[in-house]
């Protein structure tokens, strides 16, 4: 049985390797391999390299070839590090109001914003979510994104946050992209819970963590630490308890007042993702830590307002991840190259920087380290777009998506 393949020739292979995980890139450091294979033992890569060479060195009796007809540009499955698509209905109301004027506080008193989200996904039966989520996947998973983080969240309970969990991981089971589930139950004060801040944080630290623990329901926790929702002290118990329990840690900070990015850094969190209202200090001081700043151009798109000081941080040393954030409130467009190309244009940054943010700095945001580069001993996620030079990918701003996805050494 041949469970080897060879693939090519590609016109440019961007391995995307040996490249730092901090500062600036120049597109000058780019590692572009002209002519390329990629040769695949079961789900990973055996070797990269000059088409004919690998055609020389391969054993046919092992091995299939796909020859490429055409131009190609390979590029890493992309990473897309932080998103909601686990969730049910539509905010298009809200979008509609938000454009004509309406402020989120007035949207969200209307019946709006995320308590609507809330009610929109109780009502859907675990299977009936998965489903939605499984489509969303998919779409993704098309445009190249092989890796998709999916937050908890809409369920602001503890029997409907395990319900959203347990969405996902079926839903991880049927497609062939890789989900990764957090838990955001602390993304709001459900308006049903009698008690404040304080008594949720305290019933989902002592009633829910263990539950998603013991059934390994994920991995990682997050917040959303803002004065609309939790404020650091408030979720403070929270993540002390997660950490115990050996979950990684995430933040929204820092989106429309700081404070958040802070107190990532001080818990020691992957990830600190939003950083919109960010100044000086915060990036400076987020720049010399080892949390990862997570841009998240989609929620600046789609609530018109200012994007994340992208480059102000990799300036300062910092480490850069970009996500799509995709959400039925704040970014219901979900288009992960399309809206890095365009922070890169608002925020001045390099190709590398982009291409970067997206692949093996994405990869780092989500403690994956068997993805984001081509290089022997990774997973086979790749993307092929029809074109022979890589600077066409950003140029077309995301209209020229992949012409084929690979995902663990299959195409998808």
């Amino acid at each position: 049985m041949k469970n080897q393949k060879l693939i090519g020739p590609i016109s440019q292979l961007i391995t995307m390797r040996a490249l730092p995980l901090r500062g600036a890139l120049s597109d000058d450091q780019l590692e572009i391999i002209p002519n390329a294979g990629i040769w695949i033992k079961n789900d990973k890569i055996e070797a990269i390299g000059s088409f004919e060479s690998l055609r020389k060195q391969v054993d046919w009796n092992y091995t299939s070839r796909k020859f490429l007809e055409g131009n190609y540009v390979a590029l890493p499955g992309f990473i897309d590090c932080h998103t909601h698509i686990c969730f049910g209905g539509s905010r298009a109301k809200d979008f509609t109001l938000r454009n004509a004027g309406k402020s989120y506080l007035e949207i969200s008193k209307a019946g709006g914003g995320i308590w609507d989200t809330v009610q929109q996904t109780r009502a859907l039966s675990v299977f009936a979510l998965a489903k939605k989520t499984f489509d969303h996947a998919q779409r993704h998973l098309s445009e190249g994104v092989t890796t998709i983080e999916v937050k908890s969240g809409y369920g602001l309970s503890v029997s409907e946050e395990i319900k959203m969990l347990s969405a996902i991981q079926k839903t991880n089971n049927r497609t062939a992209a890789d989900l990764i589930p957090s838990c955001l139950a602390a993304h709001a004060l459900p308006r049903d819970f009698e008690g404040n801040k304080t008594e949720y944080i305290r019933e989902i630290t002592e009633k829910l963590l263990p539950i998603i623990h013991k059934e390994k329901l994920c991995n990682r926790v997050d917040a959303f630490v803002e004065q609309s929702a939790f404020n650091p002290e408030e979720v403070l118990p929270y993540f002390k308890k997660a950490k115990e329990l050996g979950f990684d840690i995430t933040v929204h900070a820092d989106q429309f007042s700081t404070g958040g990015s802070k107190l990532a850094i001080e818990i020691g969190a992957a990830s600190a993702d939003h950083l919109e209202a960010s100044g000086k200090e915060e990036i400076q001081r987020l720049a010399q830590s080892n949390t990862i700043g997570v841009a998240l151009p989609g929620a600046s798109i789609g609530l018109g307002c200012g994007f994340t000081p992208a480059r102000q941080l990799l300036d300062q040393g910092g480490i850069l991840a970009i996500a799509s954030d995709w959400n039925p409130g704040s970014a219901p467009m979900g288009d992960l190259l399309t809206q890095a190309s365009i922070l890169a244009t608002f925020e001045k940054l390099t190709t590398a920087e982009v291409f970067a943010g997206i692949t093996f700095r994405a990869a780092a945001t989500l403690k994956l380290s068997d993805r984001g580069t081509l290089t022997p001993g990774q997973l086979a996620d790749f993307n092929l777009f029809p074109t022979s030079d890589y600077r066409e990918i950003l140029y077309q701003q995301g209209k020229m998506k992949p012409e084929m996805v690979w995902k663990n050494g299959k195409r998808v």
